[in-house]
């Protein structure tokens, strides 16, 4: 566990690269950013997939994923042609790589199934999370890259609660694609999701939230608020705003339907 927590600690300050690929900062709310783009993808086959093969709770069934690998295969191949380009609406490149790093974390997930979690590809120096293996118009990456390379640079949080790490903490698998047609009520839905739900628990006195709050705190104290105000807006269960937060254990075992 304290090999884990200091390469993840390498991790979040290291430099990931978006290695050319265009990823546009958003400016205000998403909300109000323009729609106009030169592509409108199509994730229906990824729906498809999530919908037969991930549970309500956001668990998902590999073994059904397994049955179902050529088309996977196929959106993963259709998802790697793609070079998102500064035309492309920052609403299509979130989705796009919001799309592209869960089913490329289903697919590495099924190249080394069975495995009790995620940690154990790869070793202590070589995390699945910085293994260049995933492409994305001619350009090798890996999670990392598309995570804190791209999708964190984008100046959206919420992007947090919507890529899923294979993991019981990690927010869970949405049952649908993300669309650039739907992509600011979606991202809403799922970081409500998130912070209502077990991972968190804002009853107790200190609050115990999420370790994801503590490794990305950066990202959700712009604008002069604190993670405290982040929380509260999507909190059915308000925080005190001087509160101490304390961090809950990550558990890293397999998000698995059993």
């Amino acid at each position: 566990m304290k090999k884990l927590s200091v390469l993840l600690a390498l991790i979040m300050i290291s430099c990931f690269s978006s290695e050319g690929l265009s990823n546009k900062q958003l400016k205000g709310d998403l909300s109000e950013a323009s729609t106009s783009s030169a592509v409108e993808l199509n994730h229906q086959a990824w729906t498809k997939l999530l919908q037969k093969h991930v549970t309500k709770k956001g668990l998902v069934d590999y073994k059904g994923f397994q049955k179902d690998r050529e088309k996977l295969d196929d959106y993963v191949k259709y998802l790697s042609k793609q070079e998102p380009k500064d035309d492309w609406s920052i609403q299509e490149q979130l989705a796009f790589y919001i799309n592209a790093y869960n089913a490329f974390t289903v697919q590495y997930i099924l190249d080394n199934y069975p495995l009790e979690s995620i940690k154990d590809i790869g070793s202590a120096l070589n995390s699945p999370f910085i293994q260049e293996r995933f492409e994305i118009g001619g350009k090798q990456l890996s999670l990392a890259d598309i995570e804190k390379g791209i999708l964190t640079k984008m100046n959206e949080p919420r992007i947090h609660f919507a890529i899923n790490c294979a993991s019981i903490s990690c927010p869970k698998l949405m049952d649908e694609a993300f669309t650039a047609k739907n992509i600011d009520q979606q991202l809403t839905k799922a970081t409500s999701d998130f912070i209502n739900s077990d991972k968190n628990d804002l009853r107790a006195n200190p609050p115990k939230v999420s370790k994801i709050f503590k490794w990305y705190s950066g990202d959700f104290e712009k604008d002069g608020q604190s993670v405290i105000d982040f929380i509260n807006k999507f909190a059915d269960q308000k925080i005190d705003t001087n509160a101490k937060l304390k961090y809950l254990d990550y558990d890293w075992s397999l998000n698995e339907a059993k």
